[in-house]
Formats: structure tokens, sequence, C-alpha cells
């Protein structure tokens, strides 16, 4: 998977989050949504064919875009065919364009939905004998093991083995390149829809409904499939840490 924005300060976000119980940002409703001030000028360059604005447009969002494909489709060469469509497809739609979403979202959508219908397309061609026999986005977030039976006299369901704390290891290991890549890695092992989620909301710092409105999903749905790839991610990184804070 791409790592574009390794560098980028908010990929330390990513671990902080994962500590935490993942929750939903207040903020406003996805009907009150509307473009930035700013875009009103942009847009005019965009249809009158300003050159330098669409190039400014690509450096913005092109490295996410190509990171959102590659979620999708099996190499970086087909990301890449899709990124270009998902920019022809701006280009062809900017007159359609009427702002009631932001033109990032909207951008997003569009390379997201297209990323989409190409790796439906690619895995139709795959051999049925090395299809996934599961839906992976059905799976437990987190391992059934780790909680007490429903029959347990004390705490009935609750943790056997709790989420480690990280609380105690310095915050110069926890953003080191190592565990950032490992974050990075894990985050690529997510299925699609969960790694577009976490990507916008923790990597990207999008608001919930920011990335509702990209992806097409509901509140609800993004709140589950965000749970799901923190709870994935940090699952990978707890033996990492751990092994961490005992050499500490």
């Amino acid at each position: 998977m791409s790592v574009e924005r390794s560098s980028h300060p908010r990929s330390a976000g990513v671990t902080r989050d994962l500590t935490a119980a993942p929750g939903m940002r207040e903020g406003r409703s996805m009907t009150e949504a509307t473009a930035p001030p700013f875009e009103d000028e942009l847009l005019e360059r965009l249809r009158a064919g300003d050159e330098a604005a669409f190039m400014a447009l690509v450096d913005r969002h092109g490295a996410l875009m190509l990171r959102i494909a590659l979620g999708h489709v099996g190499s970086r060469a087909v990301a890449e065919e899709v990124v270009q469509e998902a920019w022809l497809g701006v280009l062809q739609g900017l007159g359609r364009f009427e702002g009631r979403s932001s033109l990032k979202t909207w951008i997003m959508r569009i390379v997201a939905n297209r990323a989409r219908t190409r790796g439906e397309r690619e895995r139709r061609t795959v051999p049925m004998s090395s299809l996934a026999p599961v839906d992976e986005d059905a799976q437990p977030a987190v391992d059934p093991g780790r909680f007490r039976p429903a029959d347990d006299p004390r705490y009935p369901g609750g943790w056997a083995v709790p989420p480690q704390t990280w609380a105690g290891l310095p915050e110069d290991r926890l953003i080191a390149g190592e565990t950032l890549r490992r974050v990075r890695a894990a985050i690529g092992r997510l299925p699609p829809r969960q790694q577009e989620v976490i990507v916008l909301r923790d990597v990207e710092g999008w608001d919930a409904e920011e990335v509702c409105e990209a992806l097409d999903l509901s509140l609800g749905n993004q709140r589950v499939l965000l749970h799901r790839a923190r709870s994935k991610v940090r699952g990978e990184l707890e033996h990492y840490l751990s092994d961490l804070g005992t050499a500490a």
C-alpha cells in the first residue's frame, strides 16, 4: 500500500486515536455541509480552464486519491489508472458541481466509486479457488476469546484479556518510524471500506460528516467501520508495543 504521507504529522494521531474508545466528533449535520467560501474562486478558475488551478488541485489531493484507489485494486499501476479516470470525471463534472459538499469530498467520492468498480471487476476475473470464504467486514473486531463468557458469575461478557495500555511508553517511541510503518502496514491489510474510513478519519483528520459524504455512508455505518478498523490495527500493534514497554 502507498505511504506517500508517511511523514505527515497526523500519522501519530492514528496511534493516539487507537488508544481511546472510538467515538464520533460532534459537528454540523450532513445537510448543512457546504463548500467553503474560498472554493468559489477555485471553481471559477477550474471551469475557465486554468491549468495552474487544476495542478494545484492535483498536488493537494492526488496522493490521497492514489491511496484510496490502492485499497481496492491489486497494483499501483491500476490504481494510477483509476486516479487518472477520476480526474477525468472531475473535469467532466465541474459544470454540474453545485457546491452542496466541499470540493475535496466530491473528488474523493468520485475516486472511491471508480476504485470500487475497478476492484469488483478485478475480483470477477480471479479464480474461485483463491477467493476468501468469509466476509472480512463481518468478522469480529476483537477476538471473542478475549471476553468473559456470558455465564461468568462476576463480569459476564467483560474483558478477560483487556487492551494493553501504552500510556507509560515514551512519546518518541510511539511516533518512531518503525511504529508508524507498522501502523501503515496494518491499515493496508484491512478490508477496503475499513481502510478508506480509517485513512480519512485518523490519517487525514476528516470529520465523520465529511467521510460519510465522500464514501456515501450513514453515520452509523461509518462508526462501525471505524471501530472495526481501529480495533484491528490496535490488535496488530499490541505485541510490538508491549515489547517496546518491556525494553524501556
